[in-house]
């Protein structure tokens, strides 16, 4: 009887898009605190590697975990995860972002034990209708184990002090995660804009070529291969320019000029269009060594990530809460506010060198805005009943 109180606890997307979307509203103006201040939640570790490891295995998995146990019961036509363990779940990320706040009065092996809970956890709940159905995403389950392994070395890394093997996990981990937004991406953004176009009786050809799918997720393990094995290399710039080219011509046939004034849509194309943006500056920075191209992570932390997650948040929770998919003016703000907070994060450094410190604030304060609309028009849809009266 409990269970069917608590509307939050109903469906694995409505509890982790509300925490990720909370979340972001704390950990980057919490970070722009430490930077100016000083100090780190990790001892022995920088402060941005803090600010690193939460975006990606905070907010960043938060939206992976509502995502995945939203779509996997759809992919295996299985019962949806509800109730207590979703609520363990939820636990364990909490615990997680907790012991790493709090690192430098705990003891490492509890910070460890809190951290590396999730993923195994989340890994443990859609694996079996996954493997038991056969489903063509089951690949998503390695791509997960991998991530669940750098995040272990990431603790080692905490434990040793070893700020190398910490930037090397957060750098690998980055390229996985872009493989699995070039892996899922592929599948949704095509998939949705069709059904849209075709809603509003537009007939357009959606070019999905099963030759270039396959290239360019061969070409995304490929450059995570090579950032492994030979960071900020020239062959890492020459590989990263292929597949720049590649992901724009995978692009180009989803049609993405049609989705024009459909907000919902275009924030979809926006956020993938910033995988060939990224991967062009990180080409040109390491084999020309352009300053403007420097911030090259960011395009891929806070263009392709933070923009593809809101994207999908907010459609996926209208569409599982029986609304209609359209987005209201106030949520169009907030994509465009995000998009102009990775302009500046991307090229402010470069363009204004003197005033780094503002162009961070402005940046904070622009994706603070952005995520706080979110959570003005979502939080109370996460935590409210469908409007159709169906169940979840």
């Amino acid at each position: 009887m409990i269970m069917h109180r608590l509307t939050v606890f109903t469906y694995g997307f409505r509890p982790f898009f509300l925490l990720a979307g909370v979340y972001a509203l704390i950990a980057i103006p919490l970070w722009i605190w430490l930077y100016r201040h000083g100090g780190s939640p990790l001892p022995g570790l920088a402060p941005f590697l803090w600010h690193g490891h939460e975006m990606l295995y905070g907010f960043v998995m938060a939206a992976i975990g509502g995502f995945l146990l939203t779509s996997v019961p759809s992919w295996t036509d299985t019962p949806r995860i509800f109730g207590w363990p979703l609520i363990f779940l939820v636990s364990i990320w909490c615990a997680g972002r907790t012991g790493f706040a709090c690192a430098a009065s705990l003891p490492g092996w509890s910070v460890g034990l809190f951290e590396l809970g999730f993923l195994p956890a989340l890994i443990g709940f859609i694996a079996p209708p996954l493997l038991r159905t056969r489903n063509r995403n089951r690949v998503l389950l390695l791509v997960l184990s991998s991530l669940w392994l750098i995040d272990v070395a990431f603790v080692r890394a905490l434990m040793l002090g070893d700020s190398g093997l910490a930037l090397t996990s957060l750098n690998l981990a980055v390229d996985l995660i872009l493989v699995l937004v070039t892996f899922i991406g592929g599948r949704i953004v095509p998939a949705f804009t069709g059904t849209a176009l075709r809603q509003r009786g537009v007939a357009v050809d959606i070019l999905v070529r099963p030759w270039l799918e396959r290239l360019v997720i061969a070409l995304m393990a490929a450059v995570a291969a090579v950032d492994l094995w030979w960071p900020a290399s020239k062959a890492a710039g020459g590989l990263a320019l292929i597949a720049a080219l590649a992901q724009a011509v995978r692009l180009a046939g989803w049609r993405s000029s049609t989705a024009k004034g459909i907000p919902i849509l275009w924030v979809l194309h926006l956020g993938y269009a910033w995988i060939p943006v990224g991967l062009f500056f990180k080409a040109c920075s390491l084999l020309l060594g352009f300053d403007w191209a420097a911030r090259w992570q960011h395009a891929f932390t806070m263009g392709v990530f933070a923009t593809m997650i809101l994207a999908v948040m907010t459609r996926a929770a209208l569409g599982h809460t029986g609304r209609p998919l359209i987005v209201p003016r106030t949520v169009s703000v907030a994509y465009i506010l995000l998009t102009i907070a990775v302009l500046v994060r991307v090229l402010g450094p470069a363009v204004v060198p003197a005033q780094y410190f503002w162009s961070l604030m402005a940046t904070g304060g622009l994706w603070a805005a952005a995520f706080l609309l979110y959570l003005f028009v979502y939080a109370p849809i996460l935590v409210s009943r469908r409007v159709d009266g169906k169940a979840g």
